[in-house]
């Protein structure tokens, strides 16, 4: 079975059951839910009539007065209404009257005068003052004879004088209850054949993707010339794309000229300021302006040899599957050496570094690469820092893994950098001078954090300032 004809039934599965689940509470709430409705009409309607039958009670003619006639006019009619399908051809009620001590007084069917009702939980419960309704089976054992009851006191300048209750049988609702379950089972059905028909579709166009990926994968692989498939959705493009992309990797191509026009470009700036000063020197400038490029000749040299140095230890780590020497290292007698070793780079921009260190943490790796990368994530944080600022570095345990989190509380990275500031060559202008940095400090962090089975990461901290991150497994964890 191919993977789109396994989407297809997982997804036809899902969808029914979902269409199952919804259909089957649809079906068990249609009635309850009818129920409702129709007490909330009653209710209403049991206040009006109650109003209506005031006066005669008050004037002891309920019984053979304008309310009493009318309620049997009413009975005496035939709607002929159709209600959404179902046809109505009778009035479906039954009125009582009790008077404050629940007997019945008034019976618009004659079922029950003189009895006493007030036990009954639709006249107890007004009679009480509170809301009365009852829902009683005229058969039992038989659910569809069952009748709605509610009831709404009677007032006389805000005493109660009578109960007035109003029933409706239940079976006069059933057939819009039966009508209800049928719309609903029809619309289901036809809602799954459309998932079944979408599906097939969807099934087709992924079968229809995935053989062109296929395809090209193939052409790939015996060397045929093909161009990589970019249409089917946007993740079979990426997808496509990262095909191209591997193709192009493996055979090491863009790889090698990428590495090389980025060296040249970083490059290139310091040696047009080197040969600029040169040509200057050699015009025998005053002593002011020789010192000052002679500096500028010393400062881009130094310059140049730091990204070569930073190259070649870049280039030699990537090349590594796992550390050359690995041993026990204390990250925070570690920590404790960088710090010390850029203490005359703090003091020269006023800046504090908080050191804070739960507990000893040693990590399994390359003593030199780690200090390596934990003096590049010490020297950004210097660079971005304001004069007089503060550093915190923490080293805590995270989960199974010694976390080192370096903080600045500088300006931070802007948001459209955040995804780049691991990739080599690339940089931001330094807080300090306003200069840009060889661009290969985090790049090396990040390969030296792989090449131990870490991760490394960079964040703007939510109350200001930058937070790198690296993360090592913690030696013997696991």
């Amino acid at each position: 079975m191919n993977v789109s004809v396994r989407l297809f039934v997982g997804y036809f599965l899902m969808l029914g059951l979902a269409a199952w689940f919804v259909l089957n509470i649809f079906m068990h709430e249609a009635e309850p839910g009818i129920r409702q409705a129709t007490e909330e009409t009653l209710v209403d309607t049991a206040h009006v009539l109650a109003e209506l039958a005031a006066p005669e009670l008050i004037a002891g003619q309920i019984a053979d007065g304008g309310f009493a006639r009318a309620l049997a006019a009413a009975r005496e009619r035939s709607p002929q209404a159709s209600i959404w399908g179902v046809q109505k051809d009778r009035i479906d009620f039954r009125v009582y009257i009790t008077d404050r001590q629940g007997r019945v007084i008034f019976d618009s069917e004659a079922l029950a005068l003189g009895a006493d009702y007030s036990q009954w939980r639709d006249v107890a419960r007004v009679l009480k003052g509170e809301y009365g309704a009852r829902s009683t089976r005229e058969q039992a054992g038989d659910a569809s004879s069952s009748v709605m009851y509610v009831a709404a006191p009677i007032l006389r300048d805000g005493q109660l004088i009578g109960v007035l209750s109003l029933a409706k049988p239940l079976s006069s609702v059933l057939p819009y209850i039966g009508h209800a379950e049928q719309r609903v089972k029809r619309a289901g059905y036809i809602l799954l054949a459309a998932s079944a028909l979408i599906g097939v579709a969807f099934s087709a166009w992924l079968s229809w993707s995935i053989n062109r990926l296929r395809n090209y994968a193939r052409d790939v692989s015996e060397g045929r010339k093909a161009d990589p498939p970019t249409s089917g959705g946007r993740q079979f493009s990426e997808l496509a794309r990262a095909l191209a992309l591997m193709r192009e990797r493996l055979e090491g191509k863009q790889y090698v000229e990428r590495y090389v026009q980025n060296l040249a470009h970083e490059m290139k700036s310091p040696l047009s300021a080197i040969v600029g000063a040169a040509e200057i020197l050699e015009g025998s400038p005053a002593d002011g302006d020789r010192r000052r490029f002679a500096a500028s000749v010393s400062e881009q040299a130094r310059r140049l040899q730091g990204i070569i140095e930073r190259m070649l230890m870049l280039a030699r780590v990537e090349q590594l599957q796992a550390p050359e020497e690995a041993v026990q290292v204390d990250l925070g007698e570690l920590l404790r050496r960088c710090v010390d070793e850029r203490s005359l780079a703090l003091q020269a921009r006023q800046v504090n570094c908080r050191l804070a260190i739960d507990k000893p943490l040693g990590v399994r790796g390359d003593p030199f690469l780690l200090q390596q990368a934990l003096l590049n994530l010490l020297d950004n944080a210097i660079a971005f820092s304001p004069t007089g600022g503060c550093i915190e570095i923490a080293l805590r345990h995270h989960e199974q893994h010694a976390e080192v989190a370096i903080r600045d509380h500088g300006s931070g990275a802007p948001d459209y950098a955040l995804a780049q500031v691991f990739d080599r060559f690339y940089s931001l202008p330094c807080t300090a001078s306003g200069k840009k940095s060889s661009g290969l400090g985090l790049a090396l962090v990040r390969e030296v954090a792989r090449l131990h089975a870490g991760e490394a990461d960079f964040a703007n901290h939510p109350e200001g300032g930058a937070l790198a991150r690296l993360l090592l497994p913690i030696a013997g964890a696991g």
